[in-house]
């Protein structure tokens, strides 16, 4: 399949991208966040968060696979899957959730945007895809565009004990997306979303009896705030991500994740009012450069 050309493709990444970028600011307004850093008295805590939020998109595609009448994955598939939404779902989430109570969240979005470095030495190993100099040149340069980004903040980069578990989030970041290049192969995007949301809730539970407590006195916005989260950055953003890896080498997607920080910048721009500074500008256009760089001679041989 031509995927540079199908236009469906790139919807997809494109809708991927601003629900994820979307997400940061989901999350700081579920936690209810104190200019301190700490988690406010009417928010949710990082695991009950992220249990409400994927309990919201685990309830949304259970009702759509019951009005269908979704296959059910094989009985032999089930570790495989299990694992894979473990990953990418249990442990990355929660990791980032507590991570992000105290990261900076500039030190927080260049942690996050070594995944798709992760990803691209991963798929190179196990995937046998390969990036060119240049696609490893851009890379580069998105990196160095993102922690430009991240110094604009005006404070530096103060890393605190969370920035492991942030960086323990991009590390099975990379790991969930080799695994699921290779399910992708047997099921088509919206079943696998479905598994692997399923399958990385059901440890989630384990945050039931503080979600339990915290519901009736949290705030209705850290509420909604949630449930957004669980609708679009989790349920409807993993199908278009699951659509897009389908369909093109995972290198070359990763990559785009690098736009993430740019379009967060934005989005807080739109929605919060925060004006970027020069050095957010200059950071962006360089992490767009390095993109295009990748995405249009970073591939060296297809293999999807």
């Amino acid at each position: 399949m031509n995927w540079n050309r199908e236009p469906r493709t790139w919807l997809a990444i494109v809708g991927m991208l601003l629900l994820w970028a979307s997400a940061f600011a989901g999350i700081r307004a579920g936690m209810r966040l104190t200019p301190a850093g700490a988690v406010g008295a009417d928010g949710f805590g990082p695991g009950e968060l992220a249990l409400l939020r994927f309990g919201t998109a685990s309830l949304a595609l259970a009702l759509y696979a019951l009005a269908t009448r979704m296959r059910l994955p094989e009985r032999s598939e089930l570790p495989i899957i299990g694992l894979t939404g473990f990953l990418g779902i249990s442990v990355y989430h929660t990791a980032l959730n507590y991570g992000e109570v105290t990261v900076q969240a500039g030190a927080a979005s260049l942690l996050i945007s070594a995944a798709p470095v992760f990803t691209a030495l991963l798929s190179v190993a196990f995937l046998q895809e390969r990036l060119t100099r240049i696609g490893w040149a851009g890379s580069l340069l998105a990196f160095a565009g993102v922690a430009l980004i991240a110094l604009s903040g005006g404070k530096g980069l103060h890393f605190t004990p969370g920035a492991l578990l942030i960086l323990l989030s991009a590390t099975v970041a990379a790991v969930y997306s080799i695994l699921s290049k290779r399910i992708l192969r047997r099921h088509g995007a919206l079943e696998f979303t479905c598994y692997t949301i399923w399958a990385g809730t059901l440890p989630l539970l384990v945050f039931l009896p503080g979600l339990v407590r915290q519901l009736p006195a949290a705030a209705p916005p850290a509420t909604l705030a949630v449930v957004y989260l669980g609708l679009f950055p989790a349920a409807l953003a993993y199908l278009l991500w699951n659509y897009a890896l389908a369909r093109m080498p995972l290198s070359l997607l990763a990559s785009f994740l690098y736009l993430s920080p740019v379009l967060a910048s934005l989005i807080a721009w739109v929605w919060l009012g925060e004006l970027p500074v020069l050095l957010t500008i200059i950071g962006g256009g360089i992490a767009i450069l390095g993109v295009v760089l990748v995405q249009t001679k970073g591939y060296a041989q297809e293999k999807t």
